[in-house]
């Protein structure tokens, strides 16, 4: 007994407590410890995962770019500089580009050296270095040399059209300005080689002149789906018209349907260009008549070409098909009173009537007859074109995100707008 009470004694009264805390602290910090591990249960792929996915992402899975890195991998077998870049994250980081709409390779590069998701996305290391403003340049040279991503625009547009994604029972055709990235150059020291940069000069929808330096560009678009079938990048100097060949050309090859109308402003008032739609292409060109400069309209026919009677009234519209248009008699068609009558131009009760055929003037004579509800119904539809315009300019950087020089350049530009825009769809 006396030796029990001596040993406690000799014990510090507080060890117990002193020990439980000691443990307590322990385990205390290995339950934090695994608090803090558990943090890291899922990778930085995994976490970038359970995100909502950007537009970026749908973008680029949407997109099928075998054929282009295929292409341009044989011409970029030889990596420059220490680190070799695949030709499939450099790409995406252009397409990244637009679809941020980021003006400059400089900010192209800051933000992937600072954003590991959009390096993540791209496909570079997330820890790793990032291509050199040099690398995206010589790439983007690379791109502008080759074919591939007409090729490509071409191949999407098919698969749109195999989708349903478009109508195209109706094309509408424009062109508008394209700024240059480059100092101007006087008039007289023009290149004008086709390739160069050049004045050019439109009205616009108020009817005001503009003039520009730079280039136009030239699109084909569903007006149901206001997609783009078809796209041409020339000087500015390069009237609509002469485009409007190798614009429907391009329609044609990349659209299994064939439209029905090809709808466009009166820059396109061309006699070439209606016979070209009416017996190439068996379409009707919908296109108003420029009067700027034009003569008296033939003897019998007002401006729209509907037919004067012999009394000096216009005939009524009695509908069209098949490239002919019928008009009868307006004081049978209670348009008018005529003084003589409807039988001083037939003995029929029916009244007189007249057909005009496209055959006889592509230009003057269209089905559905110009002017009419139908006429007007279709040559509305062109808006389409200029909302296409709008989101190239606005969202893809075409007008105020161009950085490139050079007819080549400016037209990958455009195509790299165009793709995305599918995407987008």
């Amino acid at each position: 007994m006396a030796f029990s009470e001596s040993k406690r004694r000799t014990s510090p009264p507080f060890l117990p407590n002193l020990l439980v805390t000691k443990q307590t602290k322990q385990k205390r910090k290995e339950k934090s410890l695994m608090n803090i591990r558990q943090g890291y249960v899922f990778s930085f792929e995994d976490a970038i995962n359970l995100q909502p996915r950007s537009r970026l992402e749908i973008i680029l899975a949407t997109l099928d770019f075998d054929d282009v890195i295929t292409v341009l991998s044989k011409n970029n077998e030889k990596h420059r500089g220490p680190t070799g870049y695949l030709v499939e994250h450099k790409l995406k980081a252009l397409i990244a580009m637009r679809v941020y709409n980021m003006a400059t390779f400089t900010e192209l590069v800051e933000r992937l050296t600072h954003d590991p998701v959009l390096r993540y996305n791209c496909g570079f290391d997330v820890f790793g270095k990032v291509p050199s403003i040099a690398t995206f340049s010589r790439f983007y040279e690379q791109l502008s040399q080759s074919e591939v991503l007409s090729e490509l625009f071409n191949e999407q547009v098919k698969t749109a059209e195999s989708m349903g994604l478009l109508d195209t029972s109706s094309i509408a055709i424009d062109a508008s300005k394209v700024d240059a990235n480059e100092k101007s150059v006087p008039r007289k020291n023009i290149n004008d080689d086709g390739q160069s940069a050049n004045w050019g000069s439109k009205l616009d929808t108020n009817g005001n002149q503009i003039t520009w330096f730079g280039y136009k560009l030239h699109i084909a678009t569903d007006v149901k789906s206001e997609l783009p079938v078809a796209l041409s990048i020339t000087p500015a100097s390069i009237h609509d018209g002469i485009v409007a060949e190798s614009i429907l050309e391009e329609c044609n090859s990349n659209l299994n349907s064939k439209p029905q109308y090809y709808l466009m402003d009166a820059g396109y008032d061309q006699k070439s260009i209606y016979e070209l739609i009416r017996k190439n292409y068996k379409a009707q060109a919908i296109i108003p008549l420029n009067h700027r400069g034009a003569k008296e309209p033939p003897e019998g026919l007002d401006w729209d070409a509907t037919p004067i009677c012999s009394a000096g009234y216009r005939m009524t519209y009695w509908g069209g098909s098949n490239g002919v248009n019928k008009f009868r008699c307006p004081h049978v068609m209670g348009k008018c009173d005529c003084p003589f009558g409807s039988s001083w131009c037939s003995a029929s009760n029916y009244g007189m009537v007249v057909k005009t055929r496209a055959r006889q003037d592509s230009r003057l004579f269209t089905v559905p007859h110009r002017g009419t509800s139908n006429w007007k119904l279709l040559y509305n539809k062109r808006t389409g074109v200029e909302r296409c315009f709008g989101r190239l300019k606005e969202h893809l950087g075409l007008e105020t995100g161009l950085n490139v020089r050079g007819i080549k350049k400016v037209k990958t530009h455009a195509y790299l707008s165009e793709d995305f825009a599918y995407s987008l769809a």
